[in-house]
């Protein structure tokens, strides 16, 4: 809940340098120069600074996620994200986390133990909604990662974006002395046959560089890990998986389900959770793809790499 929380945010209206931060009275947010922020009904509250981009997820692409997720298929990225946000050696007490583009909030609320708390932010207010009721000790808030992190210098102990845009500059600037940030990313064989299959969109294929690159200054890499293994998937849960995620855009299958897009991907403004790519040109026949090519169960390869950088 956003009283877990409310401490740990900063006013996005004031100058960063003042480092302003609110304080939860009521049902609203309040800074010390009289910015206010009405908490949503459903407990999240809006910290963009102007109105919500068309890109944010839609209603029906968190309910896709939820669903998807909900199947564990990916469970085995969220337990290798809880392992290393949790390490055996780490007796520290209770942490602060936040999750960049946090969706529904599923990696997130699998790495608190404890007294933990936590920060769910993502630009979309649907995503900000489900987040907001997955964990009694998440505080739920919509905000653009490019444009800055309400929250304030030096109180991270952990910082996730899975599948997420990233600003290096503000993940650095939030963390603890301490703390550090785990990122996860597709790797070229994420998810291959159903992306050739289906004509989704590709994957980055110098990712990895282009990310240590965007990093440096900022973020120091401490260890890297390739998780790899196959997930079954039923013609839904493969719905689901394109439905959450930028192919959800533009293009929609026979049923009015979303298959292939043209949009734009992680590393560019979006908060899904599918792999940055970039886009394949749409076929006439890409409308059908989905109910032709998946009608049993398949096996799909999932390839991701986990990566754990502290401040520079």
């Amino acid at each position: 809940m956003l009283t877990d929380v409310a401490e740990l945010l900063r006013c996005p209206q004031c100058p960063p340098a003042e480092e302003n931060g609110l304080v939860l009275d009521g049902r609203t947010l309040r800074c010390p120069r009289g910015h206010s922020f009405d908490v949503a009904k459903q407990g999240y509250v809006n910290l963009l600074a102007g109105g919500v981009p068309r890109h944010a997820d839609t209603p029906a692409m968190v309910a896709a996620r939820e669903r998807f997720l909900g199947t564990r298929a990916y469970g085995p990225i969220r337990d290798a994200v809880r392992f290393a946000a949790r390490r055996p050696d780490d007796s520290s007490g209770p942490l602060t986390l936040v999750e960049a583009g946090a969706g529904t909030g599923y990696y997130l609320t699998g790495c608190l133990a404890d007294d933990d708390r936590g920060i769910a932010l993502d630009i979309s207010p649907a995503a900000a909604r489900r987040a907001s009721r997955a964990h009694p000790r998440i505080g739920a808030v919509v905000a653009d990662t490019w444009a800055g992190l309400p929250v304030r210098s030096g109180v991270v102990d952990v910082l996730l974006a899975v599948f997420a845009p990233r600003n290096p500059a503000e993940f650095a600037r939030v963390l603890a002395p301490q703390g550090r940030v785990l990122v996860v990313t597709p790797l070229p064989q994420h998810l291959a046959g159903l992306r050739s299959a289906l004509h989704l969109l590709d994957i980055e294929h110098d990712k990895g560089s282009h990310l240590l690159e965007r990093m440096a200054g900022h973020l120091d890499l401490v260890a890297g890990t390739d998780i790899r293994f196959t997930a079954r998937l039923s013609p839904a849960s493969v719905a689901d998986l394109v439905g959450m995620g930028p192919n959800a855009f533009h293009v929609t299958s026979r049923d009015g389900g979303p298959t292939t897009s043209a949009g734009p991907r992680d590393g560019g403004p979006t908060t899904s959770d599918d792999p940055t790519a970039r886009p394949h040109s749409a076929t006439p026949s890409a409308t059908d793809r989905l109910d032709d090519e998946v009608a049993v169960e398949v096996a799909v390869e999932v390839a991701v790499r986990l990566w754990e950088f502290v401040r520079a």
